[in-house]
């Protein structure tokens, strides 16, 4: 049984707050970005930014080693990430919406997440309680129920890590630079970042349902 320890109510606010945007696309300067960088620009100044782009900063495919012997060995670029993960409050990540879901760069971040989990002595559950995951991303489709398998994905993600969960903020594009024409993902851009991130909790967590 994992035991979990206290997590705050309250995601952390103010110049508490410390964003790492993780940039998970195979295009550069695409939409999905576009629309991460316009909301990140809302933020107050003295709100740190940290932004890195898988597709600089390559990863292998996740191998899971939890019932091997030898020793964990990150490799640099998996370090650097890890670190930058846990340095942050907030931790974005604009995926365009491929297949229904999450890019592979991005999933591949979060099978890290398993590994960075699993190695012995690992803090990194116990680290990441209380603090705030985001999505971003943008898609061809303008049915945005098109994109619940990508917001179930993190959400459920941030529930088992008993972090809070902002949501994902969603536009519409294809072409490149597309998503400064929608509007509504122009607007909602502008506040993202200061809605509420309520504590995000697993379907069964929440109770029976009402009739």
């Amino acid at each position: 049984m994992t035991t979990h320890r206290a997590t705050p109510d309250a995601a952390p606010t103010g110049t508490d707050r410390s964003f790492l945007f993780v940039l998970a696309s195979s295009r550069s300067d695409g939409n999905t970005e576009i629309l991460a960088r316009t909301a990140a620009a809302q933020l107050p100044a003295d709100v740190p930014q940290h932004w890195v782009d898988l597709s600089r900063l390559p990863l292998p495919d996740f191998q899971d080693g939890r019932h091997e012997s030898d020793g964990w060995t990150p490799g640099e670029h998996e370090e650097e990430l890890r670190q930058a993960t846990l340095r942050a409050t907030d931790v974005v990540l604009a995926s365009p919406l491929y297949w229904y879901t999450l890019s592979a760069q991005a999933k591949r971040y979060l099978d890290y997440w398993s590994g960075w989990l699993t190695v012995p002595g690992s803090d990194f559950e116990q680290r990441m309680a209380g603090r705030t995951l985001w999505g971003v991303t943008v898609m061809a489709d303008r049915d945005e129920v098109r994109a619940d398998g990508l917001v179930t994905t993190l959400r459920h993600t941030a529930a088992y890590l008993r972090m809070h969960f902002g949501g994902v903020l969603l536009g519409n594009g294809s072409r490149p630079g597309q998503v400064r024409n929608d509007d509504r993902a122009m607007v909602r851009a502008k506040d993202f970042f200061q809605q509420p991130a309520p504590l995000a909790r697993m379907p069964v967590e929440n109770g029976p349902a009402q009739s």
